[in-house]
């Protein structure tokens, strides 16, 4: 089609698949994660109380304590390409972008920090992505991680003249890809071990309890992958929860307490992964990985063992990718 003289260039109308994660600081020194853990504990998403309230105990007391110890959790576990979490979110954009075809854009973006989901997502619509799936990877539903990450780009879209057309992922805790690519995953990581586990800990991020009687459903979904996967590999997975904040009643049993309990009642050797990051963070590098073996060992245990996140591994981008494509049918036309 020839453009009418002076006509602004029009860029060829592709897809977009806009991949969503948690967030990370710029660095792991205090300044980039008090910056951080300002944005993500001001969102009212996160923490459900009114702001007259909070945002004291926030600016007064948290973000002039917290941010020290944290940039030094995060110092062990910073890679030459920054965080884990955003290195291995870049990795898994990278292994979808020609899953697609040639008219689809597959990018990634953070709730918290950069590269930010309204930068992302206008980039997008610069290109000429006409029509865009937002996919915020968190395989459970939560109102404080899947919603507000959707929530974050709903407010962009909010400022646009010309809006894409708009699909979300819905959250696949049950999906069989999610549950096979799962199993693959731990699998090949119980049979590198020098060790056989007496027992395997599934340690979902915790939440306070409050969210499940609000109407939350991921208490049930993390449940759900938990009992699937624990058929799948006809062996017993134990449910925990970890990262526990504040006074508050949080979802149960805890990690770390678990952990503890288990050395101490004569289990010596233990696996545990965490079926609800789809890549390894703070969380799980961090809190279970170093942590979490300090805790075991010191109560008793011999053997522990972290099993990585689905990350970029190939099993994981082959879910990603037909979990996606089922998502993207009448859009585009696949094999």
């Amino acid at each position: 089609m020839t453009l009418p003289p002076g006509h602004p260039a029009i860029p060829a109308p592709k897809i977009g698949v806009l991949l969503m994660n948690l967030g990370t600081p710029d660095g792991p020194d205090v300044k980039s994660v008090k910056r951080y853990l300002g944005e993500f504990l001001s969102d009212r998403r996160v923490v459900e109380l009114p702001a007259i309230a909070w945002q004291p105990i926030l600016r007064g007391i948290i973000l002039n304590t917290r941010p020290k110890k944290s940039a030094h959790a995060y110092s062990q576990v910073w890679r030459e390409d920054g965080s884990p979490l955003a290195a291995f979110t870049r990795l898994q954009a990278a292994g979808l972008a020609d899953a697609f075809g040639p008219g689809v854009l597959v990018d990634w973006a953070m709730r918290y920090g950069s590269p930010a989901i309204a930068d992302r997502l206008q980039a997008m619509k610069d290109a000429g992505c006409e029509r865009i799936l937002l996919a915020p990877l968190y395989p459970q539903y939560c109102a404080a991680t899947t919603a507000t990450a959707n929530d974050r780009a709903f407010a962009h879209l909010a400022t646009m003249r010309w809006q894409p057309a708009i699909r979300t992922l819905p959250p696949y805790h049950d999906d069989p890809l999610y549950i096979g690519a799962l199993k693959t995953s731990v699998e090949r990581s119980i049979a590198a071990l020098p060790f056989e586990p007496e027992a395997i800990i599934a340690s979902f991020h915790g939440m306070p309890k409050r969210t499940l009687e609000l109407g939350d459903p991921y208490h049930c979904h993390c449940q759900k992958t938990a009992r699937l996967l624990q058929a799948a590999l006809g062996r017993p997975v134990t449910v925990a929860f970890q990262s526990r904040f504040g006074p508050a009643k949080w979802l149960g049993p805890a990690t770390d307490e678990m952990l503890v309990e288990m050395a101490k009642a004569g289990t010596r050797r233990v696996a545990i992964f965490a079926p609800g990051f789809s890549a390894d963070c703070l969380e799980t590098l961090e809190e279970l990985a170093i942590r979490g073996r300090e805790s075991f060992e010191e109560a008793g245990g011999t053997d522990f063992a972290y099993l990585p996140c689905l990350n970029d591994q190939d099993v994981g981008i082959v879910m990603l990718q037909k979990i996606l494509s089922r998502e993207l049918e009448g859009w585009i036309r696949l094999p």
